[in-house]
Order: C-alpha cells, then sequence, then structure tokens
C-alpha cells in the first residue's frame, strides 16, 4: 500500500498530513494465487477432467455392463446373457444361485475359493522373503551397480507372461532340468509336476509376480536415511535388532504396497493354473470364471462371479488405503 506525504495549506508549515491511497479491490475469495493472477474455482478442477473420463470410460462403463449380465437374464431358447440396464428390473436369481455355490448347501465352488486365498497366501508370502532380500541387498550393498541390478530386475517385464510361464512349464517337465538337477541328489526321486501339484502353482505365480513386489520394496529401502541405521547402532542394538526395530517399521508401507500389487492379481489369474496343471485338483477363481465365461448360458454366473470377487478384495484395498493415510497424517 502506497502512501504520499504532502503539506495541507491549512496547518502549519511544519505539520505534514499522511493521504493513503484507496486500496484496489481485490479477487474474490477464493481465487487468490500466489503470483497475484487469479482463476474461476473451476480452474483447476478442470485438469483433471481427462482422467475422470478416462476412468468414466474403461472402468464404470465396463462394470456397470458386469452388473447388468450379473443382474440380468438368460435366452431360455439360445441360453445368450440378456443384459438389463435398468437398476428397477434386476433380477437376482442368478447371483443368488450361484452365491449358493460358495456358502451354500450346492458349495461347489467352497474348494476353488479356499484353494485360491492358500496359494495367494503362500505365494505373496514367498513373494516378500525372496523379493525383500533382494531389494535390501541391492538398496544397502549395490553402491554403483544399482542401476544395473535395477535393469536385471525389470527385464522380465519385457518378456510377455505366457511366455515366461512357457519357460517355467519346460523347466518342470519329466524330462526337464529341474528333474535332472533332482536326479543328483540322494533321497530325491523326480516327480510329475505338471499334474496337478500344488507346490508348482505356488512357485509359478511367485515367479510371474515377484518383480512387483521387488521394486516397491527397494525404491522404499533405498529411501531410508542411513543416520537411523548408524543411531540404532550406537545405542547399542545389534545389527538384527536395528533392522526388526529400524529397517522393517521403516519399510511397512512398501510391504503393504507389495502384497496389494502381487495379490490382486493373483486372485484372479487363471493362465498359470492352465499352462503349469490344468487340473481340477488345482482351479482357483479365475478357473471358475474362464469356465463360466465360455459355458453355454453361463456368462451371468461369471459376472457373478467377478461380482463377489470384486467385494473380496475391496477388503485388502481398504486396509491398505487406511494404513496409508495414518502413516501419511503420522508424517
Amino acid at each position: 500500500m502506497r502512501s504520499d506525504t504532502v503539506v495541507d495549506e491549512e496547518h502549519t508549515p511544519g505539520d505534514a498530513v499522511t493521504i493513503e491511497e484507496p486500496r484496489r479491490p481485490g479477487p474474490p475469495p477464493g481465487h487468490e494465487h500466489a503470483t497475484g493472477v487469479w482463476y474461476p474455482r473451476w480452474f483447476w478442477p478442470s485438469f483433471t477432467m481427462p482422467a475422470i473420463a478416462w476412468l468414466f470410460v474403461l472402468f464404470v462403463l465396463p462394470f456397470y455392463m458386469i452388473l447388468t449380465v450379473a443382474f440380468g437374464y438368460v435366452d431360455p431358447i439360445f441360453q445368450n446373457p440378456i443384459p438389463v440396464y435398468e437398476p428397477w428390473w434386476w433380477s437376482f436369481d442368478v447371483f443368488n444361485e450361484t452365491l449358493s455355490k460358495i456358502v451354500g448347501e450346492d458349495a461347489i465352488f467352497t474348494e476353488a475359493f479356499v484353494r485360491t486365498f492358500a496359494y495367494v497366501a503362500a505365494s505373496s508370502a514367498l513373494c516378500l522373503v525372496i523379493g525383500y532380500t533382494v531389494a535390501y541387498f541391492v538398496a544397502r550393498y549395490g553402491g554403483h551397480r544399482k542401476g544395473l541390478f535395477l535393469v536385471l530386475l525389470i527385464a522380465p517385464f519385457w518378456i510377455n507372461y505366457l511366455m515366461r510361464m512357457y519357460a517355467w512349464a519346460s523347466l518342470l517337465e519329466g524330462d526337464g532340468y529341474v528333474n535332472d538337477i533332482l536326479g543328483f541328489l540322494p533321497f530325491v526321486e523326480p516327480r510329475a509336476w505338471l499334474t496337478g501339484e500344488h507346490i508348482t502353482i505356488v512357485l509359478g505365480l511367485a515367479y510371474g509376480y515377484i518383480p512387483y513386489m521387488i521394486l516397491p520394496l527397494f525404491g522404499q529401502l533405498d529411501r531410508i536415511d542411513k543416520d537411523y541405521l548408524e543411531a540404532g547402532r550406537d545405542l547399542g542394538a545389534s545389527p538384527a535388532q536395528t533392522f526388526l526395530r529400524v529397517t522393517l517399521p521403516l519399510s511397512k508401507p512398501a510391504i503393504l504396497a507389495g502384497l496389494v500389487i502381487v495379490a490382486l492379481p493373483m486372485f484372479g489369474d487363471y493362465y498359470t493354473n492352465d499352462l503349469l496343471s490344468n487340473s481340477p485338483r488345482t482351479s482357483m477363481i479365475g478357473n471358475l470364471i474362464d469356465v463360466s465365461v465360455y459355458g453355454q448360458g453361463r456368462i451371468p454366473q461369471a459376472a457373478s462371479l467377478v461380482l463377489i470377487l470384486t467385494v473380496i478384495l475391496l477388503v485388502p484395498m481398504m486396509y491398505y488405503l487406511r494404513s496409508t493415510k495414518r502413516a501419511t497424517e503420522a508424517a
């Protein structure tokens, strides 16, 4: 605010009168900007419109189509699904029938659901143990070779998942390298790995999704300040105590993120079982959906399974979001 000092004629020459310049009107409340330029309220939110449109087209509309099929009807003659777009005309007969196959008297899908949870838990734990070890080594002892190690970790992404599963299947064949190596070990006999073995599916899932675990863990471990580790050692903690009380708690957000990233796609995975087993003994939820899609008149059942699986997966997602929010507020 500028002020001018002038001499008023009615005052003595030694007196000075300060005349303030009138204040200029500023921008409306809520439109201020650091540089002095103001924008309408819709200006900055408008930048999210492309992302919102993208999400609406690629997620909201397809998901609504799944709802219309799951709560629709089946043509009694041609057995084709008849989607119902008006929610007030939806029928829950197929959905209730599908739900009864999971928790009802005709629970023929229960084993597949339980098996899927067991496979995902075992594979995720295996990914966490191996991925944490690799990420910790690269972050702490990689030195100037961290870039090379990261390239080697990202390289599997350049190869199609299907091709990697074919390579893994070739290793586990009866005359594959795995059985050749086991043949040299005492008291160990070669096994038919591709004939419905549970461990084959667990190893296949871990092999396919472990890079998604390593990268977030490395990113978090590499950002941990070494002063925290040195402070723990200065206070008398052993290397194991420093890891358990300093490194592990600080890497908890990355652990949760890695588990979410690898577990969610595992629940819908079906081609790993098709390529490494193709047996009803190892079928998962994804296989039930795949079989229902190609079964005559069973597409509404597939849509219902998708909805049930979506509701189940909302639980770990909400826990992850809640934990992330708490960590952000604590920071």
